[in-house]
């Protein structure tokens, strides 16, 4: 069973890890709220690319009840009646103006995980998909050295007025950029915010919009394999 994949401490996260080929860059994804390391791991098999690259999995430090006997893990809490009423009016949630309360916990959190793996940060590649994915971007913007890469997978735009000083700096940094179009959890039109940042930054990237939800289709598995593979 996957669940029987095992935990290993790195810093003050728990992580799955998979040993690809020790030359090549270390991809280490952050998973959406209430999921956990082992929901995205399975991605590390379907995906086709030329090089057998390193994997971290990393596990949300904070525990949030699903249903009765199961938590989740998230990487910064939800206001889920805030969430609910968004949905149901299709008035859609805007990180834009400030950081999501708990993102600096989690960037620190993160940020020692990253420094206990040692690998150097112009090898790794950081991904994310929803929480996960503002994580990933915010950790790229924010450091000093480029990541290899950066997978924005459903995510959003947050803290636009620091993001807008921070990714001029990036201009080496190549993205990957997917999103349902009708997604109503995180609206289209705050990815499409976020795209545009990058872009009016001088990134380079590709944005692949998709007619679905809050997911990962078939279509954004063949763009990531495209996109690793560019970076090979």
């Amino acid at each position: 069973m996957l669940e029987e994949e095992p935990l290993e401490t790195l810093g003050p996260l728990e992580v799955i890890r998979v040993q690809g080929d020790p030359d090549a860059p270390t991809i280490v994804i952050f998973h959406g709220y209430g999921a956990s390391a082992y929901d995205l791991y399975p991605i590390h098999e379907v995906l086709t690319t030329e090089q057998n690259f390193n994997w971290v999995f990393a596990n949300g430090h904070l525990k949030v009840p699903i249903m009765p006997g199961y938590n989740g893990r998230a990487w910064f809490p939800i206001d889920m009646a805030a969430l609910e009423e968004a949905m149901r009016t299709k008035n859609f949630r805007n990180f834009a103006d400030r950081d999501p309360e708990g993102m600096s916990v989690a960037r620190d959190a993160a940020l020692l995980m990253l420094h206990t793996l040692g690998v150097p940060f112009d090898q790794i590649i950081l991904g994310g998909f929803s929480q996960g994915a503002m994580l990933a971007t915010d950790l790229s913007l924010r450091s000093e050295t480029s990541p290899k890469g950066l997978m924005v997978l459903s995510g959003a735009l947050v803290n636009e007025s620091l993001w807008k000083t921070l990714a001029p700096k990036k201009q080496n940094l190549r993205f990957l950029q997917s999103h349902g179009e009708y997604d109503q959890v995180l609206g289209y039109a705050s990815a499409k915010q976020l795209e545009r940042l990058f872009r009016e930054s001088g990134l380079l990237g590709e944005f692949v919009g998709f007619p679905g939800g809050h997911e990962i289709p078939q279509v954004v598995i063949q763009a990531m394999s495209r996109y690793l593979n560019s970076l090979s």
